[in-house]
């Protein structure tokens, strides 16, 4: 593959494989908090999109498709993201450095 090709990120994330775990690696320590939370970062700034809306105004995360970049960690503004580096043999595995 030729380093001059400009390649988009959609196709660098899709390049990536997981061995996933089935114990999560990142938990949301107090859903009431992001309930309270105005901005909810984390739904915005997390480049695999792992959390979304819940229907009551809390957040729901989904770790299987986790880049543990910990961009989710850094920008909860309640500090209410407990976080994990995922065992060992398991997680991301990046295909484009």
């Amino acid at each position: 593959m030729s380093l001059d090709r400009k390649i988009p990120i959609e196709e660098r994330l899709n390049s990536n494989a997981w061995d996933v775990d089935q114990r999560p690696h990142i938990r949301i320590i107090d859903p009431d908090q992001c309930r309270k939370c105005d901005k909810k970062p984390c739904l915005y700034l997390c480049p695999a999109r792992c959390y979304t809306p819940g229907p009551d105004g809390t957040v729901l995360f989904s770790h299987e498709g986790c880049l543990e970049c910990g961009t989710c960690r850094v920008v909860c503004p309640e500090n209410n993201i407990e976080w994990n580096y995922p065992k060992s043999g398991f997680g991301v595995q990046y295909r484009f450095g």
